[in-house]
């Protein structure tokens, strides 16, 4: 089946020459030649006005591959806790299909993992990435997994199983996880929050950031998403991350009472 675009006119521009003018508008002139590769990113998911340059500039950094594993948190609630999507992914303007060997091989060694659609049918999370993946990568396929309602040991035994997904699938991959930093408080609040979390991202410090974010009470919507994908990272052979861009609503709003924050990041 094709799951149809839900964020589409309003994270995104629903027509498809509107849309790819904003793509292009957010993506920074080194699009053209990116200069390095990446085992995994992260890349914050609002609508393009406040994130898409921070989206843009991140992933216009790497040399995206046809295959891309998506990890994003659930807001809805829909669903399962550790949903693979079973479609491929309609944008306006392109179809973008599923990768079903690396779908195949997720379902094989991830025993969290189930197929699910309703998970993804109201979640923008991934969607809203899918067209700066694809006007980087115009043979992009994807294995989309949202996840919800997971502990630590759950996150670090999914990393596990996907590190043995990855490696039966045996083709290049980036893996992209999909977060919006803390959330509705002050320009000043969301900086000490966001930087504490950014600092255990930028350590590949998994335990640390899932810690770190309970503690201080900040309200990053995709660090389940992060906290798995660092686990993976770490399982490749991560040997660092790095910090391209981090930013919030206010900068556009104007707004500095009540924010949320935006990072892209690397991890090579």
């Amino acid at each position: 089946m094709l799951r149809p675009p839900v964020a589409a006119g309003r994270f995104y521009p629903a027509d498809p020459k509107a849309l790819a003018d904003e793509v292009s508008r957010c993506l920074p002139p080194m699009a053209d030649s990116p200069s390095q590769s990446a085992l995994a990113a992260v890349a914050p998911h609002a609508g393009y006005v406040y994130s898409g340059r921070v989206a843009g500039e991140t992933l216009a950094r790497i040399r995206i591959p046809e295959s891309v594993l998506l990890l994003g948190p659930n807001h809805t609630g829909l669903g399962y806790g550790c949903a693979l999507s079973p479609d491929d992914w309609q944008i306006p303007g392109a179809d973008i299909p599923r990768e079903e060997a690396l779908c195949k091989a997720i379902l094989r060694h991830c025993r969290f993992a189930q197929e699910d659609r309703e998970a993804h049918r109201r979640e923008h999370s991934l969607e809203v990435l899918l067209p700066f993946l694809r006007a980087l990568q115009p043979c992009l396929r994807v294995a989309a997994l949202c996840l919800g309602g997971m502990t630590l040991e759950n996150c670090r035994e999914l990393a596990e199983g996907l590190h043995q997904a990855l490696a039966e699938y045996g083709q290049l991959v980036l893996v992209l996880a999909s977060t919006d930093m803390n959330h509705y408080e002050s320009h000043e609040t969301c900086q000490r929050k966001d930087s504490a979390a950014l600092d255990r991202v930028l350590a590949l410090d998994a335990p640390g950031l899932l810690a770190v974010v309970q503690q201080e009470r900040i309200s990053m919507c995709g660090v389940l998403p992060v906290t798995t994908t660092l686990f993976l990272a770490r399982l490749l052979g991560a040997q660092g991350a790095e910090l391209v861009c981090h930013t919030d609503s206010g900068e556009v709003s104007g707004d500095t009472a009540q924010v949320v924050g935006y990072a892209g990041l690397l991890i090579v």
